[in-house]
């Protein structure tokens, strides 16, 4: 299975550390950048990872300082829903409610081994459907409402 994983400068070094834990765990991670410290800006990023997950149907991961900034950004992509996980639970029930597709973490906040929990919840964890499914058919219909305004 491929996953898209891209990152800030502020990520890069957890970035690093998910794409192995990644491959260690039989995954094929697609590494979307950046590949330094040096400063990016991560709506650049959130972009690049957003594409991959909507052309190719997969999962990615975002990583930022804080998570905040990147999953921002990437949930103005339509056909995106990045949740922000801190924790297992939260990671659970992003995909389970709300048919999440990109987790974003948060460098400055989750360590590495924290950071490999949330991910392989987030990765193991099915969309639920069921009476969530009308929920993330109001998510797509009010992305497509503002499109048209816009």
């Amino acid at each position: 299975m491929q996953i898209a994983v891209g990152s800030d400068h502020a990520g890069v070094q957890l970035k690093h550390h998910v794409i192995a834990f990644l491959a260690a765990e039989g995954y094929e991670p697609i590494d979307c950048g950046t590949y330094s410290e040096d400063s990016v800006d991560y709506p650049d990023i959130a972009e690049i990872v957003a594409h991959e997950v909507l052309q190719k149907k997969i999962l990615g991961i975002l990583v930022c300082g804080t998570g905040i900034g990147i999953s921002v950004a990437a949930n103005k992509i339509p056909g995106i829903r990045a949740a922000l996980c801190n924790d297992m639970f939260s990671a659970r029930l992003a995909r389970e409610h709300n048919d999440a597709n990109i987790v974003a973490i948060g460098s400055r906040i989750t360590g590495s081994g924290l950071a490999e929990e949330i991910i392989k919840t987030f990765i193991k964890t099915d969309f639920s459907a069921g009476r969530h499914q009308k929920r993330v058919e109001k998510i797509t219909a009010l992305e497509n409402k503002y499109r048209e305004r816009v």
